[in-house]
This record gives structure tokens, C-alpha cells and sequence, in this order.
């Protein structure tokens, strides 16, 4: 079996562990920017909106736009979560604790996806198809 030990020196692993978790927390930041960038870009694109009186729409919109900045950080975290796992020396008991934050990070982009379009997955065809059939009314 072909491991790190026969291909990289103690300084060479080193340095790699080194850069992986510094990509892992940059990603990480970055998953958190794209959140935070998300909260202020939905918020100064809805309260025009509800200056016009629409809050309705307002509301959707904000929601909407909210939720999708949500999942691309979510993404971003989870990526870096991944990268964390490879750099950290892998243990059954941190790739338990991996496995646990990714269902739970996935659950909460499946939900919010679901909120977001207001209809499961699956049933996109469907009602895109449905859509068309109604002129889109």
C-alpha cells in the first residue's frame, strides 16, 4: 500500500497538512462571506420593494434570495469541512463526526431548497411542465 510516509518526507507532510488547513479555513471564511453577502444583497434588494408598498412580493423575493445565499455558504462550509478531514489524520471518530455534519448541513439545504421553490425536487418536471401547459399563469 502506497501511503505518505514512502512518497513525502516529515517536512513535506508538514508543509501539505500545513496548506490544507489553511485552504480548509479560507474556504470556510469564504462560506461565511458568501452568507453575510447574501443577508445584506437580499435586504437592500427587498426594502425598495416594500417602500413601494409590495410586501408580498417583498417578502417572497427576500426569502427567496436569502435562502439561495444560505446554500451556496452552506456548500462552501461543507467543502471545507471535507478539506478539514483530509488534512486532519483520519479517525473513526472525526469521520463519525464529518458524516454527522454533512447529513445535518444537507437536511438543511434540502429544506431550504424546498422553501425556496415552494415544491420537492422531484417535482420540478412536473410542475415546469404544468407551467407551460398554463401559458405560465
Amino acid at each position: 500500500m502506497l501511503t505518505s510516509e514512502l512518497v513525502l518526507s516529515t517536512d513535506a507532510r508538514a508543509i501539505v497538512l500545513h496548506t490544507l488547513h489553511w485552504i480548509a479555513a479560507i474556504v470556510e471564511v469564504l462560506g461565511v462571506g458568501v452568507i453575510v453577502v447574501a443577508v445584506i444583497a437580499a435586504s437592500a434588494w427587498s426594502i425598495p420593494q416594500m417602500f413601494l408598498g409590495e410586501w408580498r412580493g417583498a417578502f417572497r423575493s427576500y426569502r427567496a434570495n436569502l435562502g439561495r445565499g444560505i446554500l451556496l455558504g452552506l456548500e462552501f462550509l461543507i467543502a471545507a469541512d471535507i478539506i478539514g478531514m483530509v488534512a486532519i489524520v483520519p479517525t473513526l471518530e472525526r469521520l463519525a463526526v464529518l458524516g454527522l455534519i454533512i447529513v445535518i448541513r444537507t437536511f438543511l439545504s434540502f429544506s431550504l431548497q424546498i422553501e425556496i421553490d415552494g415544491r420537492l425536487p422531484w417535482r420540478r418536471e412536473r410542475a415546469d411542465a404544468a407551467d407551460s401547459k398554463d401559458g405560465g399563469l
